[in-house]
Order: C-alpha cells, then structure tokens, then sequence
C-alpha cells in the first residue's frame, strides 16, 4: 500500500507540472484605455449600430469620425497602445487597440489603418476583418487577432476600456 501511495503522489505531481498555463496574452502591451462617445450628441448622431463598416478612432490628435476629424481628444482619454477603434459590425459596436499584433512583437509599429470593413497593417501588410466582429488576420503573417477591448453601450453613451 505504501508503494502504490508513493506512485499515486508521483503521478500527481506529474499531471499538475505537465500543466500549461491557458491564459492568453496578447503580443500588444496592455497600455491603460479609458474612451467616452456619446452617440446622442455632435457628430456621432449618425454612428449607429445600425450604421455598419462606420468606425471612430481615437487616439492623441482626438476623434475621427469614418476618417473625419470629428472632436480634440480630453486629458481623461486614454487610447491604449497604437489607438482606439471602434467599428460597426454584425454584433454591434466593437472595440480594438490599433496596434498590429505581429509587428507589436517585433516593435516595428504602432497603429493599423482602417479601410472600410478592414484594418491595415502599412509596416507589414497584414489585414484584419472587422465586420465579422473578431477583427481576424487575413494574410495569415499571425494567428492572433487585434486586442479586443471591453465597450459598453449604456443609452447610446459608448464607453471603451480595458477587458
């Protein structure tokens, strides 16, 4: 009985070190993100969830609208680490951090440009889908998709933060 303990007590400590931890970690660094659109007012009437490919991005220079200059960004923004995006898709409203997961791993750059339904990489010419509300990589240069963001959407006052 005591060699079969001794075995049981082998095995376990087996299993429990063979374990891998299955916490994902994204190649963009977690950078503070703190962002408030109030869809009820100004320029972002029209920025429906009934309004798809339509987008905002923020980050230090303000607010675009679809490309347009819309608001000056406040001191109590925070736009995470290659810009905020917010994207109108089939799910509603989806936030991501600009940043290009592939080339944040080798700190080549910092921010994707959005092309209708599609984020652009200019460094490495990866291109993520926005319209199906995971914002996949098309090119396949990565697996992993831009960081998704926590957004709520309270009466029309959208607020973007950290998940």
């Amino acid at each position: 009985m005591r060699r079969a303990g001794r075995l049981i007590v082998v095995l376990l400590a087996a299993v429990l070190c063979g374990c891998e931890d299955s916490t994902f970690r994204s190649s963009v660094p977690a950078y503070p993100v703190r962002a408030v659109i109030d869809t009820r007012m100004g320029p972002f009437v029209h920025f429906q969830p009934t309004d798809l490919n339509s987008y905002c991005i923020i980050n230090r220079e303000g607010y675009f609208l679809n490309g347009q200059f819309a608001l000056p960004s406040s001191a109590m923004d925070a736009y995470g680490y290659g810009g905020l995006l917010v994207f109108v898709s089939i799910n509603g409203f989806d936030a991501y951090d600009l940043a290009c997961p592939y080339c944040a791993t080798q700190s080549k750059c910092r921010s994707c440009r959005v092309n209708g339904m599609f984020a652009e990489c200019p460094e490495c010419g990866e291109h993520y889908d926005l319209s199906s509300g995971t914002a996949a990589p098309q090119n396949g240069l990565i697996r992993e998709t831009l960081r998704r963001l926590n957004i709520i959407n309270s009466d029309g006052k959208l607020t973007i933060s950290q998940q």
